[in-house]
């Protein structure tokens, strides 16, 4: 073991996994790190995956395990006691999903009792010029996560990550 064993060093070295399906955002920013561990057994890292059927979690894991080989054994658990949310993803995180070309889930409103507004027009603006006269091309995108959306602005198919 050469590198400096504590959580701000593992969480750091996360940084450089990328959720394989948006290769231009980390699991950090993604916010599917639920909790890391560093204890005398080694590092123990828990995610949570965006979606209960997430194609892509058994890659995550290994390519967590992977990065973390220099800091000793690692373990990494999928968790599945706290749902993830999009509002995990952090403000950096909303940024790459934009420069990647996807629009990024609006912030999820909850009000007292738990319930929230029925939305039955969701504004998503354009990822490529910003416009907001987009619309809805197909609520299924090609994951449970993802819509498609269109914007006659820019003549541009784009993805909308859902809020969840």
């Amino acid at each position: 073991m050469s590198a400096v064993v504590n959580e701000a060093s593992v969480r750091a070295a996360l940084r450089d996994v990328v959720d394989p399906e948006i290769p231009t955002i980390s699991i950090i920013d993604l916010g599917i790190v639920r909790a890391v561990t560093v204890d005398a057994a080694g590092v123990q890292v828990e995610i949570i995956p965006t979606f209960i059927g997430c194609p892509a979690i058994g890659v995550i894991c290994d390519d967590v395990r992977a990065r973390l080989a220099e800091f000793g054994p690692v373990e990494v658990r999928v968790c599945y006691d706290e749902p993830w949310t999009s509002e995990r993803i952090t403000p950096y995180g909303r940024e790459c999903l934009k420069a990647a070309g996807f629009a990024p889930p609006a912030h999820v409103r909850v009000v007292e009792g738990g319930t929230f507004p029925l939305t039955l027009h969701q504004v998503v603006p354009c990822p490529f010029c910003d416009a907001r006269n987009t619309r809805l091309e197909n609520p299924f995108g090609p994951t449970l996560c993802r819509a498609i959306y269109y914007c006659p602005t820019c003549r541009q198919p784009f993805e909308h990550f859902k809020a969840v």
